[in-house]
């Protein structure tokens, strides 16, 4: 079976090592630092699942990333995790509102960043169902 392809969007280079490290056994592991190169491998690679921070260099964020995705109808089933320092209510309303699968707060257990990523890459976010 193939392995699966996910993107590391992070422009802090030790948390970007923590992460492919903590999924490379499992996934095959895409990176980006900057939002505007995170685009281009999102669409030019397709991968299942992106682990993307908000704050990022450059003249978008990840907030900005995440709307792209989720306007893009060939990028539907692309799941979107974001990892980042923001860690108030307020951030992760609005990260989720826009379309986040899931909002892990730096720092990280990478055992659980891990488990969500397992477990977004085994559904099937093209036809998954609402409660």
């Amino acid at each position: 079976m193939d392995r699966k392809t996910i993107l590391i969007v992070e422009d802090q280079i030790d948390i970007r090592k923590l992460i492919r490290i903590t999924t490379s056994q499992a996934y095959n592991v895409l990176e980006a630092e900057a939002a505007v190169t995170a685009l281009e491998i999102i669409r030019r690679d397709r991968p299942c699942l992106v682990l993307l921070d908000i704050v990022l260099p450059g003249e978008m964020d990840g907030l900005q990333v995440l709307d792209a995705v989720r306007a893009d109808p060939d990028l539907q089933a692309t799941s979107v995790i974001l990892v980042t320092a923001r860690g108030q209510e307020a951030d992760y309303d609005l990260g989720i509102s826009r379309g986040a699968d899931e909002y892990i707060t730096k720092p990280f257990s990478p055992a659980l960043l891990l488990d969500r990523v397992k477990s977004l890459t085994q559904a099937n976010r093209g036809v998954r169902l609402s409660a």
